[in-house]
């Protein structure tokens, strides 16, 4: 009997969050599920799901997080989390020294880093490495993985699917650390994340 996902089948796919890109990495083939007519990857969702409840478990137990994207469709989604579940966020430029230098003004002794993704937050994830901090990060199929603790495998170039990822991991985090008991307790949808709409 498979695992009971996070969400049901038809609203993960509805987000987007198994769609890949045609460029792949080696590292990120094992989280593939198939390769389109077209030559877009598909990541497998069951994997999706077992790593947000991986990363859920582990983040639940640190009180110092910090959540790092430069990418702007990630700014209010990442602010969201951070209020639910009490954790620092920088958006946009990530300054040298926030994870390695104690006299920085902005100075923050991080248990955990969460990136958007390696790619673009490169900045973030090299000062983690050298200040030895755990780093879980969203990749997508053209990722390189290197230094990373966690990998959450999915879509980390679309507003909804990064929405999506944000709000189930602030749920299940909640959920561990025995703030709610059950889903419904969980006051926020997906789109609480998503922002503002800008149309």
């Amino acid at each position: 009997m498979p695992a009971k996902l996070l969400l049901p089948k038809e609203e993960y796919l509805a987000s987007g969050i198994h769609i890949g890109m045609k460029q792949k990495t080696d590292q990120m083939k094992e989280f593939i599920y198939k390769i389109r007519e077209d030559g877009l990857a598909v990541l497998n969702l069951s994997k999706i799901d077992e790593r947000i409840k991986i990363a859920a478990k582990f983040l639940s137990r640190l009180e110092n997080i910090l959540v790092v994207t430069r990418k702007s469709i990630a700014f209010d989604i990442i602010k969201k989390f951070g209020e639910v579940i009490n954790a620092r966020v920088v958006t946009g430029r990530f300054m040298p020294g926030t994870l390695t230098n104690p006299t920085y003004k902005n100075f923050f002794e991080a248990q955990a880093i969460v990136v958007v993704d390696p790619l673009t937050d490169i900045q973030a994830l090299q000062e983690a490495v050298k200040a030895r901090v755990p780093v879980v990060a969203i990749c997508d199929t053209f990722n390189e993985v290197k230094d990373i603790d966690l990998i959450i495998p999915a879509n980390n170039k679309g507003k909804r699917s990064i929405a999506t990822i944000f709000w189930l991991l602030a749920r299940e985090i909640l959920r561990e650390r025995g703030v709610i008991k059950s889903d419904k307790d969980f006051k926020y949808e997906i789109k609480d994340f998503e922002g503002p709409e800008t149309n």
